[in-house]
């Protein structure tokens, strides 16, 4: 049997079935991620009594958040985050921009194994090695203090390995020229390295800046009091079952945990997809 031309067009052309399904996929998909969040929302600004009713002329309130707010020192959990967020993200930059500086330019004895053990740290759980960092912090008397917190994450193996594949293909003759200009190694790196590496700096801060925010285990293990516990474990105090349950205002509570990440996302989202999509692995 001898198919016509036109018919042995379409049977060479995907269905048009598979676009509508993939799309339809991808709503469904969508929804299901976004529907908690949408219930926090709808439990958080209506009255306890409508928190599992869904009753389109319930009454509207920001008594809840106020409540959430009063009820704990999430004034001080605010704090101690951003200074465990944003202090263990400057001193990653500034080492990991040296090791894969060092890495990437200079030629060194071992310098292949010390890389490959930075990798293998790649593939280590951080949860694994809660028992060993919390017995080195209470030797070092760091347990509950937000430095000994962060300590364990000062050096990352993800931005070493990150900046040194970007940093491998910057041209030379960048390098040339500004060493025929008189610049130091650590000029090099100043204005060469990093300023064509700001996409990569960008992606890996990002991606910091919300595990840090939102990680719990260990911050759990670590810190003992309010002067050093995070917004995880304040929440998880808050909502512990000696407080009681009042769904309200515990969905309250974790939006207003989770509303700068938020917040930060729907701001930079452009600039979230657009550097990891520059700062692919080349």
């Amino acid at each position: 049997m001898t198919l016509s031309p036109s018919a042995a067009v379409n049977r060479g052309k995907p269905s048009a079935v598979w676009p509508w399904l993939s799309t339809c996929a991808a709503w469904l998909l969508a929804l299901l991620w976004i529907m908690p969040l949408l219930y926090s929302l709808w439990a958080a600004i209506h009255p306890s009594e409508f928190a599992t009713r869904f009753v389109p002329d319930a009454p509207l309130t920001m008594a809840n958040f106020v409540a959430a707010w009063n009820a704990a020192p999430f004034a001080r959990y605010f704090l101690n985050t951003t200074i465990l967020v944003t202090g263990i993200l400057a001193i990653q930059l500034v080492v990991c921009t040296l090791a894969a500086y060092a890495f990437a330019r200079y030629r060194f004895l071992g310098k292949n194994i010390l890389f490959s053990l930075v990798l293998i740290q790649l593939m280590v759980m951080p949860e694994i090695l809660i028992v060993r960092n919390y017995q080195t912090l209470n030797h070092l008397g760091l347990v509950d203090t937000l430095f000994g917190m962060g300590l364990p994450y000062f050096a990352s193996a993800f931005a070493i390995f990150l900046l040194r594949q970007t940093f491998k293909t910057i041209p030379g003759e960048l390098v040339e020229a500004a060493v025929m200009e008189g610049a130091s190694a650590l000029q090099v790196l100043r204005h060469v390295y990093i300023p064509l590496a700001k996409p990569v700096y960008l992606a890996f801060s990002l991606v910091s800046v919300s595990y840090h925010w939102n990680n719990f285990l260990w911050p759990l293990v670590v810190s003992n009091s309010v002067q050093s516990r995070p917004l995880t474990v304040g929440l998880q105090v808050f909502s512990s079952t000696d407080q009681g349950i009042d769904w309200s205002i515990i969905t309250a509570a974790t939006l207003l945990t989770s509303a700068p990440l938020l917040i930060g996302f729907l701001i930079f989202q452009r600039q979230f997809v657009q550097s990891f999509m520059r700062a692919g692995i080349k």
